[in-house]
């Protein structure tokens, strides 16, 4: 028994020194996914995905997440969107959306750096992943909401903060707020704007809503934060028949739950000096030191 219990251990370790624990079937879970294209904009908004060990590496990885968002909404699947290959820095990305830009991509689970591609996920996280749009000074800048989806009525009015992933004089990451960013509902750019504090109050109307924002100062990954909101929700379709005219509305109420997720609002973990994603090295450790780190980022950031 004590010679099994030796073997059992080494066993666990060396797993271990891989990355993880081998898993099964049973041990799928759902993440929620929100990617952004190569445009800079909304491609996948929050969704939910089953994850199981799609790279068949005995993982659930971020890896996994991606490579099966791609298979659900992708046309083409993640063999026509997404690519991921291991260099000398560990697991990462080649494509995401259909976009290969040399390596230029970030990924983020709960609104925090993620070290590798091959990181672990759990039940529930938010996955975030975005394609740069400044392939010279990656000044893209990672941002979130205080809050991932809300619940309220129509004429409801909520406050939220956006805040940013930075980094301080010593390439410490912390968080920033956003000041003067345009809120945006379901891609329309709206009269309000984040105060200096990254803080703005937002009147809701009913629907389902997809709140994000923009800026002309700088770039924004643009964040997303799904709204249900309660109440009567009116449209107004018009056709034309010949010489006359007819127009009619259609009123519906859609009824939603009080619960409300919060977003992580800090940000951990070692970042490159891009926009705060972290360096995709497998087995890095977090006293390599931030120089060598930033140096290994400029090429192929994941």
């Amino acid at each position: 028994m004590k010679k099994f219990i030796t073997v059992s251990a080494a066993a666990v370790l060396a797993f271990a020194a891989m990355g993880a624990l081998p898993v099964s079937a049973d041990d799928a879970l759902k993440v929620n996914v929100t990617i952004a294209d190569a445009e800079g904009k909304l491609a996948v908004v929050q969704e939910q995905v089953e994850v199981t060990d799609a790279d068949s590496d005995g993982a659930l990885t971020i890896n996994d997440a991606l490579i099966l968002a791609h298979d659900k909404f992708y046309e083409g699947g993640s063999e026509a969107g997404y690519g991921s290959s291991v260099s000398q820095y560990g697991l990462g990305m080649t494509k995401l959306w259909g976009s290969e830009n040399g390596g230029s991509y970030g990924y983020y689970v709960n609104n925090t750096a993620a070290m590798s591609l091959a990181d672990t996920i759990k039940d529930g996280d938010y996955i975030n992943a975005f394609v740069y749009t400044d392939l010279t000074g990656w000044s893209d800048k990672y941002c979130w909401f205080n809050e991932n989806t809300l619940s309220a009525n129509d004429g409801d009015t909520v406050e939220l903060t956006l805040s940013a992933a930075g980094y301080d004089a010593s390439w410490n990451p912390v968080t920033l707020a956003v000041e003067g960013a345009v809120i945006t509902v379901d891609g329309e750019a709206t009269e309000y704007k984040t105060d200096a504090e990254g803080k703005v109050s937002l009147p809701l109307t009913a629907g389902s809503h997809v709140i994000s924002a923009k800026s002309d100062s700088e770039i924004l990954v643009p964040p997303a934060l799904k709204a249900e909101v309660a109440g009567e929700t009116t449209s107004t379709t018009t056709t034309v028949a010949e010489t006359s005219t007819t127009t009619s509305a259609a009123a519906a109420t859609t009824t939603t739950t009080a619960a409300v997720t919060s977003a992580a609002a800090t940000t951990t973990g070692t970042s490159s000096p891009k926009t705060g994603d972290s360096v995709p090295a497998v087995g890095i450790a977090a006293f390599a030191g931030i120089a060598a780190l930033v140096l290994a980022r400029k090429k192929n950031e994941d």
